[in-house]
């Protein structure tokens, strides 16, 4: 390329054209979306259809190592059709309607999935937004103005029973995640995951870090930094010969903010 423009793109008319077209592509990222998964619910056979419904209630709420709030509820609602499935993840505190720091605590998480077969890649795109009970204008997805914050995600497990290591890439491609210059920032994050088992506990070692500076999403760092140093341990409390309660306790660091956190919870399920 010699740096100038195609003579079919220095006609005013075309470029005003393409840049409203880019412009409504922008606005319109939720809509995109959505088309998109329709069409994978419409090429993906119905047969292995799942609901997931949970709650969770945790001691404090902790995110990719920061701490967002304190003892939280945390429902999920999820729907799975083959390889393919639909989320819906929130979390809300105790304050309510009322905090004496702001706008009470209060998140919802939309995200789409679908793993690559057998390859152990799995594909998601997520709608983040957490900006408080009250704050209405959730329908709001203009790129200087919503308060969601659209991300990719790409997992992929090692395909080894004996080292069932995962790795994680999430990237936040659009919405309110800007950098000083209000541009989009791209922020990332990238996590490690290995699960095991020491008798009748599961167990979770984690660690997560931000290859570079981020602006808006509460890592505080200013490049490479690792902000999630976790172990979480899973049991159940048996109630009857039916019925066991599931909790789990799990230690977490953050180097970057030099803070640290023990979460309790009890997770509630069919």
């Amino acid at each position: 390329m010699n740096g100038t423009l195609p003579l079919f793109l220095k006609d005013n008319f075309t470029l005003k054209k393409i840049e409203w077209i880019m412009k409504r592509l922008r606005n319109n990222i939720f809509a995109t979306a959505v088309v998109a998964v329709a069409c994978i619910l419409g090429t993906t056979s119905a047969k292995a259809q799942e609901f997931t419904v949970q709650g969770d209630l945790v001691s404090s709420y902790v995110w990719r190592g920061v701490y967002q709030t304190g003892a939280s509820f945390q429902p999920t609602l999820g729907f799975n059709i083959g390889d393919f499935s639909l989320t819906a993840w929130g979390s809300t505190d105790f304050d309510g309607n009322k905090s004496s720091e702001g706008l009470a605590s209060k998140e919802i998480d939309l995200t789409a999935a679908y793993t690559l077969g057998e390859s152990g890649s799995t594909l998601s795109v997520a709608s983040l937004w957490w900006a408080g009970q009250g704050a209405g204008k959730y329908f709001n997805f203009k790129s200087h103005e919503t308060a969601h914050f659209f991300e990719a995600g790409l997992v992929y497990t090692l395909p080894c029973e004996k080292l069932p290591l995962s790795m994680a890439w999430y990237l936040m491609f659009a919405g309110a995640d800007k950098n000083e210059d209000g541009k989009q920032n791209y922020s990332s994050y990238c996590e490690l995951n290995y699960p095991f088992s020491v008798k009748s506990v599961d167990l979770n070692a984690t660690v997560g870090f931000v290859p570079y500076k981020t602006y808006t999403v509460g890592y505080g760092n200013s490049g490479f930094a690792f902000t999630n140093v976790a172990l979480k341990a899973t049991t159940a409390i048996r109630i009857t010969d039916s019925f066991s309660l599931p909790i789990f306790a799990q230690a977490i660091w953050n180097p970057c903010l030099e803070d640290a956190h023990l979460v309790f919870g009890i997770a509630l399920k069919p």
